[in-house]
């Protein structure tokens, strides 16, 4: 027994330094996790202020067809403005026919109405072509999808498609891309699918966490953030990856490393 417990001691104390800093640059930086937080929280936020200006907007009747896209983006003073419109027949402008703007709370919005339209030639249409993008590129699908457009950290654009929830109890996980775009919306740089197939979960009050395995990366994706930060009741997730490594997101959606 003794003789054991000194060949596992000397074997610990002779692991190389290479291997100990082999081990280090295994782990993933601080700062790739909080990217990866701070995109899912804008995805969040970017959801639910197209929930409540899609409900603002729907009060207004609109005509079938005056507008194919809804794009929202957050102003400089933190506040989100959503429009509701479609790409001209040229292609060349987008036409916005409504608008909500967020007020003092983030549920609480107040509706124009364009007539003519209100022409755009910069983010709005920019977003408008890369979605028609995205979507060709989506396909033919059996359910609904939502589509989001933020600005990258660099200045380019991002695309996500992820699966609507059509059930108030039961939220999808899945099946969801991101793609990166030129600031214009005129050049596909990277499509990046970020899950497989689409899960669905239901939770209750006695859901403690959630928990599900990544095949295609080996960290946790935007949509997770996104996925945890929209569930309810709110719960972390747990996630293992092809490397063998457990994460969790926690309610806030940070992330931390699994021991």
């Amino acid at each position: 027994m003794k003789r054991t417990l000194l060949y596992i001691v000397v074997l610990a104390i002779g692991v190389p330094l290479f291997c100990k800093e082999k081990k280090k640059a295994d782990l993933p930086l601080a700062s790739d996790l909080a990217a990866i937080t701070a995109r899912g929280r804008a995805i969040a936020e970017y959801d639910v202020a197209a929930w409540h200006a899609t409900d603002v907007i729907q009060d207004l009747a609109p005509q079938k067809g005056s507008f194919r896209y809804y794009i929202a983006r957050k102003a400089y003073d933190g506040k989100w403005s959503v429009v509701f419109g479609r790409l001209s027949d040229a292609h060349d402008r987008f036409l916005i026919a409504f608008e909500a703007i967020q007020g003092t709370k983030p549920e609480f919005f107040t509706d124009k109405k364009y007539d003519p339209p209100l022409e755009n030639t910069d983010f709005y249409f920019f977003a408008a072509k890369a979605f028609d993008t995205a979507l060709k590129d989506l396909g033919s699908v059996n359910r609904p999808y939502n589509i989001y457009a933020i600005q990258s950290e660099t200045g380019q654009l991002y695309v996500y498609l992820l699966p609507a929830q059509t059930n108030n109890e039961i939220y999808p996980l899945g099946a969801d891309v991101r793609y990166t775009f030129s600031a214009d919306g005129n050049t596909l740089l990277e499509k990046h699918p970020m899950h497989k197939t689409v899960l669905e979960f239901k939770t209750d009050a006695k859901t403690q966490a959630g928990l599900h395995t990544h095949v295609l990366s080996n960290l946790p994706e935007d949509s997770d953030v996104f996925y945890v930060l929209t569930r309810k009741p709110s719960i972390p997730e747990y996630i293992g990856t092809m490397d063998k490594k457990i994460y969790v997101i926690h309610t806030d959606g940070t992330i931390a490393l699994g021991k």
